[in-house]
C-alpha cells in the first residue's frame, strides 16, 4: 500500500508510525483508518519490526474525525439499514461503508504480535482517543490533550473502546469519562489511568523507543506475541480454564522452541539466541486467535 497520511520510520527494530497530516492536526480519514489497519497487520509478517510506535507529526496527535469531509464525515453510507443480524460476517464486502473505520483500527491493533505504544504527543480527540486504548501503552506530552468527547456530538464511543476503555480504568470511571465528554489535560489524563506517564515534548520519543527496548530487546519475538495475545484474550474470558487451554498449548510449543535456548543460555550463564520469528507462530496459534466469540 502507497501512505499518504501516514509514514513509517524504522530504526533498530523499532517501527516509528506517523499520523501525518499535520495541516489538519492529523484529523482521521477513511484513507487514514485504511492505511493504519494495513500497517497492523501487514507487521506481522516483518520480523525487521519488535515493537511499534504511533506518534503525530506537528502540534497534534490526531485531532478526531475530519468533520469537513464530504457526505457523512465517518464514510458511511446513509442509504443503509444495517441491523445487528447484518454484522454477523465482519468481513463481508457489503459491510465495508457500515463498519465503523476507528473499529477496523484497534482489531488490527488488537491483533498485532509486536508491542505497540501510543507517544501522544498533542492533541488526542475522538478516534485520536480511543485509537490509543487498545495499545499496550501511552505516554503523554506535558502538552497532550485527551477527549472522549463522543457526547458533546450526539453519537457513541467507537473503535471498540466501550471494550478497552473499563479494561483500563474500570467500569465507573469510565462511564463517567464518557459522560463528561471533556477534555483532559495531560496531568488529568494521567490521572484517570488513561496513560502510564507524562513526559516533556522532547523526551517523549526517548522515552517512548526505551519503553519499547525494555519489552522486547533479548526477548523471544514468539514468547512476546503470545505473552500479548495471552493476556488480551484470557482476561476477558468467563472462565480461567480457557487460560488453562491455551497456557499449555504455549508452554508446550515455546518450551521446544524458544524455551530450550532459554533455559540453556541461563545454564550456561551467557545471553540467549531467540530464533523464533513472530511471522511463524506455533500451529494452534490461527485457530486460536480466529475462534468466533460468542
Amino acid at each position: 500500500m502507497e501512505y499518504t497520511t501516514i509514514r513509517h520510520e524504522i530504526e533498530d527494530g523499532i517501527l516509528t508510525v506517523v499520523l501525518d497530516r499535520s495541516d489538519h492536526l492529523n484529523a482521521f480519514t477513511v484513507e487514514m483508518a485504511d492505511e493504519i489497519e494495513h500497517t497492523f497487520v501487514s507487521v506481522n509478517d516483518n520480523d525487521e519490526v519488535r515493537a511499534v510506535i504511533v506518534t503525530g507529526e506537528g502540534r497534534a496527535f490526531c485531532a478526531g474525525m475530519d468533520l469537513s469531509s464530504e457526505g457523512n464525515v465517518f464514510g458511511l453510507d446513509e442509504s443503509k439499514r444495517p441491523s445487528l443480524a447484518d454484522m454477523h460476517d465482519l468481513h463481508d464486502p457489503g459491510l465495508r461503508r457500515i463498519r465503523d473505520t476507528g473499529g477496523r483500527v484497534t482489531l488490527a491493533i488488537h491483533g498485532c504480535r509486536k508491542p505497540v505504544i501510543a507517544a501522544i504527543n498533542g492533541a488526542a480527540v475522538g478516534i485520536g482517543a480511543t485509537m490509543t486504548l487498545a495499545m499496550d501503552a501511552r505516554l503523554l506530552s506535558s502538552r497532550a490533550r485527551f477527549g472522549l468527547v463522543f457526547g458533546t456530538l450526539g453519537i457513541v464511543p467507537e473503535a471498540c473502546s466501550t471494550w478497552f476503555l473499563p479494561r483500563l480504568v474500570g467500569l465507573p470511571a469510565a462511564l463517567d469519562l464518557v459522560y463528561r465528554a471533556e477534555i483532559l489535560d495531560a496531568a488529568a489524563a494521567h490521572e484517570a489511568g488513561l496513560a502510564q506517564a507524562i513526559h516533556e515534548p522532547d523526551a517523549l520519543l526517548g522515552e517512548a523507543r526505551a519503553l519499547a527496548d525494555a519489552w522486547t530487546l533479548d526477548r523471544s519475538a514468539v514468547s512476546v506475541a503470545l505473552m500479548r495475545q495471552m493476556l488480551l484474550r484470557n482476561s476477558a474470558a468467563p472462565h480461567p480454564v480457557e487460560a488453562h487451554r491455551v497456557d499449555s498449548l504455549a508452554m508446550f510449543h515455546t518450551s521446544i522452541g524458544d524455551g530450550d535456548e532459554g533455559v540453556r543460555a541461563f545454564l550456561d550463564k551467557r545471553p540467549p539466541q531467540f530464533r523464533g520469528r513472530a511471522s511463524e507462530m506455533p500451529p494452534f496459534y490461527e485457530a486460536w486467535v480466529d475462534a468466533p466469540s460468542s
